[in-house]
């Protein structure tokens, strides 16, 4: 299927790979809070960076929803995405994601109503469906000890919001009078003139079943690689072979989250990614904190079990020189065949996540 609709919606999908990387590249920002630092100083950087990742040639910039994570400041994604269109001109921004079962679908469907009126053009809503939590934190998020974000919930939520971006319930249904504003309701209002676009809608997740809805739907699919990577490759296929051409992409456009850091030497390098991988069994192990400092992760005495888990969490990290990040990017696009790369760095600092992003940037060759 190649129509107008499907050729305007690819344009803000796919991206354009930029210097020598062989896809495009793309940032998530977790928006971490580092020990001994505020959440206002992780979103001051999470602004530092999309400024970064803009002026480098970057595609995107999506933040992701997270709750009761004292490291991890991201749990409003549509307030940290206004205040980096407010800094930003040009770079795509988004959602990675916005956790669906959360919210009733009208409020999202606002929210990124109020984003593309903000930023016309450059705003991506990606959906999850995990709770983005624990479960005592997402039934409180929801108000119901009942977790729905199964096989028949998920998909029908996901048609609820659509509808509602879209505004196009049918008559005789019980949103049909119901409309999400900013939307392409004021197109069509008597002297309307707003635009009756929206923002395109991406399906992420970390097994099958994001994969092959998304497939089947005929939308972009994000996979989460920096913490599922044994999934990927076999996520991937089935996304691709159970794509149908829609009114949005005529071709399967996927992209993989991917954990990478870069220094200027690989020790400095492995200081810094440790941080993250103690902070990481900290949350496994119930026991969620801020991001610990790399000589705290130095002098922590891992016991057998928690060092292969640390082992088993480094080896999906790509790490190292900017040549070794590079030459890592390079084999895990051409092993999944992943259509966009989008990095999240692990550290404890603000400076060494955008001396990374700097780095990387440098290693393809991407504008100055």
């Amino acid at each position: 299927m190649d129509t107008p609709g499907a050729a305007r919606a690819a344009d803000e999908i796919r991206g354009t790979a930029q210097g020598a990387a062989p896809v495009p590249l793309s940032v998530l920002d977790l928006v971490t809070v580092g020990s001994g630092s505020t959440a206002g100083q992780a979103l001051r950087t999470s602004v530092e960076l999309a400024r970064l990742a803009e002026r480098r040639g970057y595609h995107r910039h999506w933040v992701a929803e997270h709750h009761s994570m004292p490291g991890v400041a991201s749990s409003s994604p549509a307030v940290i995405l206004a205040h980096l269109a407010a800094h930003t001109e040009r770079i795509r921004l988004g959602s990675g994601g916005v956790m669906l079962p959360n919210h009733a679908p009208l409020v999202i469907a606002e929210q990124f109503g109020t984003l593309e009126a903000l930023a016309p053009g450059r705003v991506d809503l990606g959906l999850g469906r995990a709770p983005g939590t624990d479960g005592a934190t997402a039934a409180a998020l929801r108000r119901t000890d009942t977790l729905h974000e199964g096989a028949d919930d998920f998909p029908q939520q996901l048609a609820e919001l659509t509808r509602f971006l879209d505004d196009d319930f049918p008559d005789g249904h019980p949103y049909a009078r119901i409309h999400a504003v900013p939307g392409p309701v004021q197109a069509t209002a008597p002297g309307g003139v707003q635009s009756a676009a929206r923002p395109p809608v991406w399906l992420l997740g970390s097994s099958g079943f994001s994969a092959r809805l998304a497939g089947v739907l005929g939308l972009p699919f994000a996979f989460a690689h920096h913490f599922s990577a044994q999934n990927t490759v076999p996520a991937l296929d089935l996304y691709r072979d159970s794509f149908r051409p829609s009114q949005v992409l005529d071709a399967p456009y996927a992209l993989i989250g991917v954990a990478a850091l870069a220094a200027d030497d690989a020790r400095e390098a492995r200081r810094q990614v440790m941080t993250g991988a103690l902070s990481m069994l900290r949350l496994r192990t119930g026991r969620p904190g801020l991001i610990p400092t790399p000589e705290e992760a130095e002098a922590y005495d891992f016991g057998p079990m928690e060092r292969e888990f640390v082992d088993g969490w480094l080896a999906n990290i790509v790490h190292g020189t900017p040549d070794e990040v590079r030459a890592g990017l390079d084999e895990l696009q051409k092993r999944t065949g992943a259509d966009e790369l989008m990095i999240t760095a692990n550290a404890h600092g603000g400076e060494a996540r955008l001396r990374s992003y700097e780095l990387i940037a440098d290693a393809y060759g991407l504008p100055a």
